[in-house]
């Protein structure tokens, strides 16, 4: 199997010493320097900031319409407190959305075996933000006044929706190895820092923090959501489409004219036939992956074409698969930020702020808890304290569980609240839909907050471990697992939507909260031995 360095259209990378160090030569690192010496991170290539850089526009571009989609499809147009266009009532709403989640994350697999063994990473992302830019457009030209009044509305809101889901699958299963691709991929090396002591030049911390900046990125563009919100509420949605367009004109042309610098994998041979006849092979052999190297087939009088590195790094992969998947609960939380708890919101005292405004608050919380978070990572990392991906998967999981629950009190509290009780907006008192119950929107903030603290420790975890874990030729494919649990969760959200109404509202955040405390306890006692396999 060929490696990165083998196989980019820029030719080999040399490796870059990190800006902390003194002496420009180093050496490789023995394992007992690797076990005791503190490990820092290396330089970072411009490169791999501007990879980030429209990862990050592009995201921009997709809050700007995702965002105001629940408010759109649920509400009519000016006859409530919140803005409407197409008046679905909130159960079809959310049955929508978790559909376009559906399709969104079930494509990713299907572009990650296309950029893996055809297109390659760079013209498969170029392709995705084009159809997300095409989506846009047909969403800004159907959702003006006059094309909602002759009925276009709900037919380019699915067209729309489908265009949207293949650009972001497309640009979801690429974007993150492409921006793996363009660091140095060295093995751990032995330097001299300023201070004079010596220090263990770590890629894989290096793949941490370009993965935590770049998360730290895409929250600042999701914040693009609070002038979206208030665009729709006091001039038209249509606006905030036309930010969102924008926005995804600006990524795609940022990505083609740096195009020519960027490092580029060149698709290397189809290696998923292979790696499904060493399954079956493993399969006759008691689920062994072991007994389909080459050396245990011999033994037995059969030759096969793979090496043992392929059966090593297939068990690898297939490790992080197991892990991954593990987030469909995860992800079925997730999703509630962009329905229910839109929802949720518009049925309290918004004081002049947008329902859909509340959920930018977790992007604030991401921008804000994002250095923190990583220099937490730097304070552990420096004393040898063991923080690895399987732990701070297990603490995304709890503190998630802890906002579900906290929402579930929050919406127990909204029933116990006049004028209209368990009946939000819909009672005589209510004033045709116009006052809610009088609770201060903003005592949603911590269902926020904590929503955001555990996607940084999850996600960005979820995007390196599968990086760092699969074959090189594979990367793509892996990366769109991570895409394809949180398609499990949509399911599962598409599952519970007709419980997605007032009353039951209560029990419905309860039982997510529920799941994903015991998914914690199950994740920790399942994969801890992984963390000490990978050398946390």
């Amino acid at each position: 199997m060929t490696t990165l360095e083998d196989r980019t259209e820029k030719g080999s990378i040399e490796p870059v010493l990190s800006v902390n160090v003194l002496e420009t030569q180093s050496r490789e690192a023995t394992e007992a320097e690797i076990r005791d010496l503190p490990h820092i991170v290396d330089h970072v290539p411009l490169v791999a900031w501007i990879a980030a850089l429209i990862g990050a526009t592009e995201r921009f571009g997709y809050y700007s319409t995702v965002i105001t989609w629940q408010n759109y499809m649920q509400n009519d147009r000016g006859v409530s407190s919140v803005p409407g266009a197409l008046g679905l009532g909130q159960s079809t709403a959310s049955t929508i959305s978790n559909v376009f989640f559906v399709v969104q994350f079930l494509t990713p697999l299907l572009f990650g075996i296309v950029s893996d063994i055809w297109l390659g990473r760079y013209r498969t992302l170029l392709l995705g933000l084009c159809l997300s830019l095409c989506g846009n457009i047909v969403m800004l030209a159907t959702s003006l006044p006059v094309a909602i009044d002759r009925g276009a509305g709900l037919p380019g809101l699915v067209s729309a929706m489908f265009l949207i889901a293949l650009g972001v699958g497309a640009t979801k299963a690429t974007v993150s190895p492409l921006i793996g691709d363009q660091l140095p991929q060295t093995k751990p090396r032995v330097v001299r820092q300023k201070n004079g002591k010596l220090a263990v030049v770590d890629s894989s911390r290096t793949l941490q923090l370009l993965y935590n900046a770049f998360y730290w990125f895409t929250n600042i563009a999701s914040l693009s959501s609070i002038p979206a919100t208030f665009l729709e509420r006091h001039v038209g949605f249509w606006t905030s489409y036309l930010m969102g367009t924008a926005s995804l004109f600006g990524a795609t042309a940022l990505f083609v004219a740096f195009g020519e610098k960027l490092v580029k994998v060149i698709p290397g041979k189809n290696c998923l036939p292979q790696a499904f006849r060493v399954l079956i092979v493993a399969t006759r052999n008691g689920f062994r992956l072991d007994h389909a190297k080459p050396g245990h087939q011999q033994e037995s009088g059969r030759f096969v074409p793979w090496t043992n590195s392929f059966v090593d790094e297939l068990k690898m992969g297939l490790h992080a698969c197991r892990v991954i998947f593990s987030f469909a609960f995860f992800y079925l939380a997730i999703t509630q930020m962009h329905n229910n708890l839109i929802s949720q919101a518009g049925q309290m005292n918004l004081h002049g702020v947008p329902n859909d405004m509340i959920q930018a608050m977790a992007g604030v919380a991401c921008v804000l808890f994002g250095p923190i978070i990583q220099a937490l990572y730097n304070f552990l990392a420096k004393h040898r304290i063991a923080f690895g991906p399987i732990k701070r998967i297990a603490v995304a999981y709890l503190i998630c569980g802890g906002s579900m629950a906290y929402a579930s009190g929050l919406q127990r509290l909204i029933y116990s609240t006049g004028p209209c009780y368990e009946t939000p907006l819909a009672c005589d008192a209510s004033n045709n839909g116009h006052t809610p119950n009088d609770i201060n929107v903003w005592i949603q903030l911590p269902v926020y907050v904590g929503l955001a603290v555990a996607e940084i420790f999850g996600l960005v975890t979820a995007s390196q471990y599968s990086y760092s874990h699969a074959p090189k030729d594979m990367r793509s494919v892996v990366q769109a697992m991570v895409q394809l649990s949180a398609c499990l969760g949509s399911v599962m959200g598409i599952a519970i939507s007709p419980a997605a109404r007032d009353p039951w509202l209560v029990i419905v955040y309860a039982s997510i909260a529920g799941a994903l405390g015991i998914c914690s306890i199950l994740f920790w006692w399942i994969f801890r031995k992984h963390d000490a396999d990978d050398g946390a």
